[in-house]
């Protein structure tokens, strides 16, 4: 029976074409891993006004919830981690027909679960007055039920710009930027 040998030079060269293989298939994984995250499915609900000042609510504070919810639409979809989905005419008509959302129990998953979101997105305004309102993001997860983002701003002014720029900082800060 014959002894092969290897000598230190074949040794050390056969050792970097193995680390250099092995180099080459983790970051092959990792990247494959880190490319594209799959887009969690958002059924979103819009936003609900609770008025506790002496103010009737306005006309201006109701087309304010629609700038709202396009805001949050659009923050949403371009942080490439959500897709919000279309709800259909049928479920609408069903959640116009139900309690409010902060009274139904946790409606909103059930709805949510209906369509194939894996969230369930919905939010409201406080209005203490026309200087203070607060505004406010829920995500609960369908899958678990549990609260999967709430976040609260306090915002001063009653305008479209005062609104939008709360809604815009909490969400850029509090859900894109840290989760």
């Amino acid at each position: 029976m014959k002894c092969h040998w290897v000598s230190r030079h074949q040794s050390a060269a056969l050792f970097a074409v193995i680390a250099a293989a092995m180099l080459i298939a983790w970051r092959t994984e990792t990247k494959a891993q880190t490319s594209a995250p799959e887009k969690l499915k958002a059924a979103f609900f819009g936003f609900e006004l609770i008025n506790t000042s002496p103010q009737l609510t306005s006309d201006a504070e109701r087309r304010r919830l629609v700038l709202l919810e396009d805001t949050l639409i659009q923050i949403l979809a371009n942080s490439g981690r959500y897709q919000v989905m279309a709800l259909p005419e049928a479920l609408k008509s069903k959640i116009g027909q139900s309690a409010k959302i902060p009274d139904c129990n946790g409606c909103q998953i059930t709805w949510a679960r209906e369509v194939g979101a894996d969230l369930a997105v919905w939010g409201t305004v406080q209005k203490v007055s026309n200087l203070i309102l607060n505004e406010n993001v829920f995500m609960d997860d369908t899958r678990s039920g549990s609260r999967y983002f709430a976040q609260s701003v306090d915002i001063r002014g009653n305008t479209d710009e005062s609104w939008v720029r709360g809604m815009r900082y909490l969400l850029q800060h509090y859900l894109v930027e840290r989760r």
